[in-house]
């Protein structure tokens, strides 16, 4: 075997689906992940760490050379090692074994608290199975072609945030805990939202009156992201449904899991 089909026969099971070594890498690599999450989260409970901390930091390394491997590669194979590289999966797989290496640079105990921010960061590996889920992709899709849409929203609210938290701290001052304008801001965004955690509350008539305002302008704001999403959602799906045509009679509009024509009943080409 020379070296392109060795390198092209990687790629197929690295990063392809339809082989049967390409499935059995796939779920190696998602119990992979998911079993160095379940370390994580026990690695975050004291008594537990206390007990087995050698052996946690040991298959924490054991998991970690194994991503660096898979990454190295992913970069190997691919057709375009740069593109991949700067690409979501690209970067979500170098943050999956980045805080590993990181952490042993980061001598001393001032340094302790970065470091278990770091540990926290190998949450990412997670995110590596986002390149197994159908569905997951159609959510990133939609909410890319809603991007412009959402930081419209995001911008609106954060202008009636400002000026309901400014408001209130002209209106109740210090002395009923609006301490400053980003304070009050907090406030703002909590009773918006319908949060409530209650830890400042406004004390005179007109202040109350305005957080009333503001719980019940909430609950129409919360309901304008979801429009938004679901619309491009529906999108996403509908485009997606007209991508698979029957090679028969060239029908169109299946649904995402049908595997014959719902007119003519020949087999479906394998949707994109």
């Amino acid at each position: 075997m020379n070296h392109p089909s060795a390198k092209k026969a990687l790629y197929d099971i690295i990063f392809g689906t339809e082989t049967k070594a390409g499935k059995y890498f796939d779920i190696a690599l998602i119990g992979a992940i998911l079993f160095s999450e379940l370390l994580l989260i026990l690695s975050s409970v004291q008594d537990v760490e206390s007990q087995f901390s050698i052996w946690l930091t040991r298959l924490e390394w054991v998991f970690t050379i194994l991503f660096t491997i898979e990454y190295a590669l992913r970069l190997y194979c691919s057709p375009k090692p740069w593109a991949y590289a700067r690409s979501f999966y690209g970067i979500v797989d170098l943050l999956a074994v980045l805080p590993s290496y990181l952490a042993l640079i980061m001598p001393g105990a001032s340094g302790l608290l970065m470091i278990r921010l770091l540990r926290v960061m190998r949450i990412f590996r997670i995110l590596k199975l986002t390149r197994y889920l159908q569905d997951s992709n159609i959510l990133l899709r939609s909410l890319l072609m809603a991007q412009r849409k959402i930081i419209v929203f995001f911008s609106t609210v954060a202008i009636i945030v400002t000026v309901l938290g400014s408001l209130l701290y002209a209106l109740e001052g210090p002395n009923n805990g609006f301490t400053s304008i980003p304070m009050s801001i907090y406030w703002a965004i909590v009773t918006i939202t319908t949060v409530g955690y209650g830890d400042i509350v406004p004390q005179t008539d007109v202040g109350k009156f305005i957080a009333a305002f503001t719980m019940l302008l909430g609950y129409s704001i919360l309901a304008v992201p979801t429009g938004i999403i679901t619309a491009e959602i529906n999108q996403e799906m509908k485009h997606r449904r007209n991508l698979v045509r029957c090679s028969n009679c060239s029908t169109s509009g299946h649904d995402s899991d049908a595997d014959y024509c719902r007119k003519c009943g020949t087999e479906l080409p394998e949707q994109p």
